[in-house]
């Protein structure tokens, strides 16, 4: 388990009616064979998150990665999100790009027994989880952050320009309801200070896109200083590139359950490795103050905070 404190093999009967690990190594051979036309020479692991699972094979087209999720309703985003790290792969993107099933498809919908499940294979890429201490590789990670905005700033797919329900693109609109609804006063004086900053903003001058939304630690694979692949674009959204570069800062040094602050010099360097790419609007700027601020506030943990993330803003 990624996460939980669920028992494994009680969770991949559950959730994906798979009656233990070799049972899951079995429906997993068999659908890779006939999707795929892939041979699993050996399984070596699975990890389970909520409806979703990874497996990691050995295959005779080499090591591979097999993710596969229950969650019906996400299913055609699923699988516009794979066609989206196509287009980045074919783009010079650093991503691990999906394998192409035998009919044509970048996911396929398999049969488990209790539920269909949507599937989508790639290649395994070893490398280590971003260094936020590595200065030379958070810069080349800030400058990869502004390849990927550039890249998706011209890919249009309606089944992933999408608004939540009760969500507005307006970010002084985000940000003041928030502000009154949202806001559990575990930094007063912090949320005073956005208030005001927030007083003095104009409108940003720039148009949302389809941005990453995760940009952190555990989704950036290295090789000692130098960026491999980006990786889970499960949380892709449209949205404002200078909200997802604001979500990184906040979150760079994050990594699963080890979760700190992004020390104000890592921000220095990624911006800098990001503007080398993409530089910012002045209102870019501004409003990255705010957003970094705001976020940073959300980050605060409720009661104890170990970490320091109220010491961080």
């Amino acid at each position: 388990m990624l996460w939980e404190s669920t028992e494994p093999r009680r969770a991949l009967q559950d959730r994906f009616g798979l009656a233990g690990f070799d049972d899951a190594v079995n429906w997993l051979t068999k659908g890779l064979a006939q999707a795929w036309a892939i041979d699993v020479e050996a399984c070596d692991r699975i990890i389970i998150s909520d409806n979703n699972a990874i497996a990691w094979v050995r295959t005779n087209q080499g090591a591979l990665v097999a993710k596969w999720s229950r969650a019906q309703d996400q299913f055609v985003r699923f699988t516009a999100i794979s066609d989206m790290l196509q287009a980045l792969h074919e783009h010079g993107v650093l991503v691990a790009p999906p394998l192409t099933s035998v009919d044509g498809q970048h996911r396929v919908i398999i049969d488990s027994g209790s539920s269909p499940l949507s599937m989508t294979v790639q290649p395994q890429i070893d490398g280590d989880l971003l260094d936020t201490t590595d200065e030379t590789a958070v810069r080349q990670a800030g400058a990869c952050l502004a390849t990927l905005h550039n890249a998706l700033a011209s890919h249009r797919d309606s089944r992933l320009i999408e608004i939540a329900p009760g969500r507005t693109l307006d970010l002084r609109q985000r940000i003041e309801t928030w502000l009154e609804v949202a806001d559990t006063g575990t930094a007063p004086t912090a949320s005073a200070r956005l208030r005001d900053q927030l007083a003095s903003l104009p409108q940003i001058d720039t148009e949302p896109q389809l941005i990453h939304n995760d940009y952190r630690a555990s989704n950036i694979l290295t090789a000692g200083s130098e960026i491999l692949a980006v990786i889970d674009f499960d949380d892709v959204a449209w949205d404002y590139c200078i909200a997802d570069l604001a979500n990184a800062f906040v979150l760079l040094s994050t990594r699963f359950t080890n979760w700190q602050p992004t020390p104000a010099s890592v921000r220095d360097t990624l911006l800098e490795g990001y503007q080398s790419v993409r530089p910012l609007t002045r209102l870019e700027h501004q409003w990255l103050q705010a957003l970094v601020l705001w976020r940073g506030i959300t980050a605060i943990p409720a009661g104890e905070d170990p970490a320091g993330w109220a010491n961080a803003l």
